[in-house]
């Protein structure tokens, strides 16, 4: 028996493949002459041929070498092939690759895109919930009153508000990572100079604090506008959710560590933590994300054509069509939706600690540790419905179908759970309610907030921004709305009118939303 070493192939076009290829070794970014050894197994019917493979990087740039080890031995050269040792024409599917490349650089790209957005939104809301416990000492230190406390509150949405349209337009026009990395480095940078703006003068704080909501303001157009190009139709609604269960989950991180911080090393060291973490973000945001999948020379084929082959190619939009947007029913209906939705989701956010003390009688520690379970509900729901919308679309159902159950379920959950706080005299139900409120609301990620990318893909940022923007409106609108109704009613009336939102939002978006692309 003689052993010897044959070349199988040379190559030195980079977009070279086997049809069943080993890791692309033929990058420039590789070690020189790096090699790779796998096993080649091919199956007939009665016996199995094992061949070890070497493949071999010359280390001159997008070359490459294969050899295989090759046994002969003398055998008797007969007219006809036996059956037991023909291949079929499909032995070749049977090619097992034995590959020693690092688990890490197999993860799909997509969702290394999808963690960093998650990771974004994690911070987005450990930022802005911050202040609602900083701002107590801070009030106590500068003598400040009730109202002045108010309106430091309230000057992150002059800012957030402003960048909502006009973050969708620079997403959809320059690409979702500039824009996404402006965001964040943008309110980090404002979350450190709090301490500092406090420190000089009200008005300087007032304005930071409005410089952070423009930083927050572009962060959800921006995501938006980047996972429609990453995330095929088929993923679209678990990854959405996933991303935006990391705005409950940062709001648990920042409500449970703000107070440990405050108390180790004051207030300012909140600010300064928190800030800090966004500059770490943006370093890995700008090594790993690109815009577009079309952007990324490191993606490897089979994942750049399983995006292609579930979602649209989508270049970078010149100028926004607004007329057309406006014409759609489906556009209105996401903006109305949006609003109604906001409307009850804010109130009960915003007006949850007071509920708890003034009705259920907790202290405000209670109070704080039971604000912390709504947010925990809904990151765990948002999941679980982003994985069923997909299962369910996944399964041949129509991605209408699909938006308009997760949806309804998001309206007509909070509306009955609301419908019966006025029912329950135990505090342990009342919270109860509350939390299954909040968790079937968060069925919304994969109904209205995915929505956006169904319709219209390459406009989503600007969609978002759109709709977004009514749904501020309507938490800045429902928040004051809900200190009048208190005023002169009860916490009743308060649920009454968002039950009643709540349905005139089912009603529109049943009748008039879609799942279809109508812009493109």
């Amino acid at each position: 028996m003689n052993t010897s070493r044959a070349l199988l192939y040379s190559f030195t076009d980079p977009t070279f493949r086997p049809l069943k290829s080993p890791p692309d070794i033929s990058s420039p970014k590789r070690r020189p002459r790096e090699r790779l050894n796998f096993r080649v197994r091919l199956h007939t019917d009665h016996r199995c041929c094992v061949f070890r493979v070497s493949v071999r990087n010359s280390g001159r740039g997008e070359t490459g070498k294969v050899y295989a080890d090759v046994k002969s031995e003398p055998y008797e050269i007969l007219e006809t092939v036996p059956e037991s040792v023909k291949l079929k024409e499909d032995a070749l599917d049977d090619v097992v690759l034995d590959s020693t490349m690092p688990w890490w650089e197999e993860f799909p790209k997509r969702w290394v895109i999808v963690i960093l957005c998650f990771s974004a939104f994690l911070l987005c809301n450990m930022d802005r919930v911050n202040m609602s416990i900083a701002i107590l000492p801070m009030s106590a230190e500068n003598n400040w009153n009730p109202a002045t406390v108010g309106l430091i509150q309230s000057s992150f949405f002059w800012g957030y508000l402003l960048t909502q349209i006009a973050g969708g337009i620079w997403a959809d026009t320059v690409g979702g990572k500039k824009v996404l990395g402006f965001g964040v480095i943008w309110w980090s940078i404002a979350t450190i100079l709090t301490p500092v703006a406090a420190k000089v003068g009200l008005p300087f704080l007032l304005v930071v604090r409005a410089f952070m909501g423009i930083g927050e303001g572009v962060a959800m157009p921006a995501m938006n506008n980047i996972l429609s190009k990453w995330v095929p139709v088929s993923e679209r609604s678990r990854s959405l959710a996933f991303v935006y269960s990391g705005m409950y989950l940062g709001s648990v991180t920042g409500l449970a560590f703000s107070p440990f911080l405050i108390h180790q090393f004051g207030w300012p060291s909140v600010f300064y933590s928190f800030g800090s973490l966004g500059t770490v973000w943006f370093a890995a945001w700008l090594s790993k994300a690109h815009s577009s999948p079309l952007d990324d020379p490191q993606l490897r084929p089979a994942e750049k054509k399983l995006i292609f082959a579930n979602s649209f190619s989508k270049e970078p939009v010149e100028s926004i069509p607004w007329r057309l947007i406006l014409s759609k029913a489906p556009v209105w209906a996401l903006i109305v939706s949006h609003f109604c939705h906001n409307w009850g989701t804010f109130i009960l956010l915003t007006w949850m600690p007071t509920y708890y003390n003034q009705v259920l009688k907790f202290n405000l520690t209670e109070s704080g540790l039971f604000c912390v379970l709504p947010w925990l509900t809904m990151a765990f729901s948002a999941n679980l419905g982003g994985w069923i919308a997909d299962t369910l679309v996944s399964k041949g159902l129509s991605v209408t179908t699909v938006r308009k159950i997760m949806q309804s379920i998001g309206f007509l959950g909070p509306a009955f759970f609301l419908t019966q706080l006025s029912h329950i005299d135990s505090p342990a139900m009342a919270v109860l309610c509350m939390a299954c409120s909040q968790g079937t609301d968060a069925f919304s990620q994969s109904g209205l907030y995915s929505n956006h990318q169904d319709i219209a893909p390459r406009y989503s940022g600007v969609l978002l921004g759109l709709s977004n923007t009514a749904g501020v409106l309507a938490g800045v609108f429902g928040t004051a709305a809900t200190g009048y109704i208190l005023q002169h009613g009860s916490w009743d009336d308060v649920f009454k009118v968002s039950v009643g939102l709540y349905l005139v939002g089912t009603v529109v978006w049943n009748l008039f939303s879609t799942g279809e692309k109508i812009l493109d």
